[in-house]
């Protein structure tokens, strides 16, 4: 079999991890960060449930079956529930009432943008780069500072600094004689042998090679079942198992985004689903990470709008403002809801629909790089947030 048709047949290395993105950088120090954007707007109203507003009952109904209260005045939504140990542990923390500064059209793209680009006006003429990306020269990180993850662009990690990529697609899991085979076929092929090497490394081929004595298609075979096998685990799961693993080493930045979060009709089902996802992602972390790592580590879950107060006609939402923010991890001092809380009457409400926001999500996040990195807040207000106002420490860090 020649390197082309051994491409071909063996689909998994088609889609490769050295043009596939899942996000990390380096940056001094111990500490970690994972940023995960959450694309399609989350509903922080039915994930936070402010139950104890008075307005909240007459707009949302009685709490889902299962809700975690927090803190007598709000309450976690079940899907939720397996993060109840980190919330009791002080790793588990909400920011609420919060957004970027888009408003008024609601586009996802759009807002998934300012998101991403982290700055004050998306029309007053700067690149659109990721915060992300514009905070790795100030951190002075390594080769292996940020890495980006999954099939997303992630436009957070977008510019001219250095990131790795990977997909969840793009590990290999073979076996050592599927590996064998391939170093056997690249041999030839110095630039080749070389990409293929950085694949498995990337994709974490862990047997060493063996001698094969099979026939092409028993190898074939073997190969297909492999790649089977590393579909297995859910892409959430193997995006926080594959960050984990770097960030066990150089890295000490992450980023990947979780789907699943625009829910205009029967919301409680698919909102469900999506929780669930970013709850099985965080406790995968934790445990990847184990208990030394996991201690200096901050994960944050981001999105890019929140949702309109009242249900429409189907059970779902639509697009709105003020929405709520995720954090999580062994650095964090959680435990709490932090919210200038602007109520849920409807002379309360953002344009008589939404959540009024009371704090910009990009000061959270400034507070977050300040505390993790050390950064002086000049670089944060001018070169990684632009015309922010950093504002008052909001104390997320232990």
């Amino acid at each position: 079999m020649d390197r082309r048709g051994f491409l071909i047949g063996a689909c998994s290395l088609a889609a490769s991890p050295l043009v596939t993105p899942v996000a990390f950088a380096g940056a001094p120090g111990d500490n970690r960060l994972v940023v995960i954007v959450l694309r399609g707007a989350m509903d922080g109203l039915a994930t936070v449930m402010p139950y104890g507003d008075p307005t909240y009952s007459a707009l949302r109904g009685a709490l889902p079956e299962g809700a975690l209260d927090l803190d007598g005045y709000f309450a976690l939504h079940p899907a939720l529930g397996g993060l109840a140990p980190l919330w009791q542990a002080g790793q588990l923390g909400f920011g609420h009432a919060v957004s970027t500064p888009y408003r008024d059209k609601r586009s996802h793209f759009d807002g998934q943008d300012w998101l991403e680009a982290g700055i004050t006006d998306m029309a007053n003429g700067m690149a659109r780069d990721g915060w992300l990306n514009r905070a790795l020269p100030v951190l002075g990180g390594g080769a292996d500072t940020a890495w980006a993850i999954g099939n997303d662009a992630l436009a957070i990690l977008n510019g001219p600094a250095p990131v790795g990529r990977w997909s969840p697609d793009s590990d290999l899991a073979l076996s050592p004689q599927a590996i064998r085979l391939a170093q056997l076929v690249m041999q030839d092929d110095p630039a080749m042998a070389a990409a293929l090497a950085e694949a498995f490394d990337l994709a974490d081929g862990d047997g060493d090679p063996v001698a094969f004595t099979g026939s092409q298609g028993d190898m074939m075979e073997m190969m297909r079942a492999d790649n089977k096998a590393a579909r297995g685990t859910g892409a959430e799961e193997r995006m926080a198992e594959f960050a984990a693993a770097r960030l066990k080493g150089d890295a000490r930045i992450a980023s990947f985004s979780i789907n699943g979060w625009d829910t205009h009709a029967q919301q409680d089902r698919a909102l469900s689903r999506a929780l669930d996802a970013l709850a099985r992602t965080i406790l995968t972390l934790q445990d990847k990470l184990g208990a030394q790592v996991w201690a200096k580590t901050t994960v944050v879950a981001v999105t890019e709008f929140g949702r309109t107060v009242r249900l429409n006609g189907t059970n779902g939402t639509d697009h709105g403002t003020g929405g709520a923010m995720i954090v999580a991890g062994g650095a964090v001092r959680g435990g709490r809801v932090l919210a200038d809380w602007p109520g849920l009457d409807e002379v309360a409400l953002y344009e008589r629909r939404d959540l009024m926001p009371t704090r910009d999500l990009r000061a959270h996040l400034g507070w977050l790089m300040r505390g993790l990195f050390g950064l002086e807040r000049a670089a944060i207000e001018q070169t990684i947030f632009p015309g922010l106002d950093l504002g008052a420490d909001p104390g997320w860090l232990a």
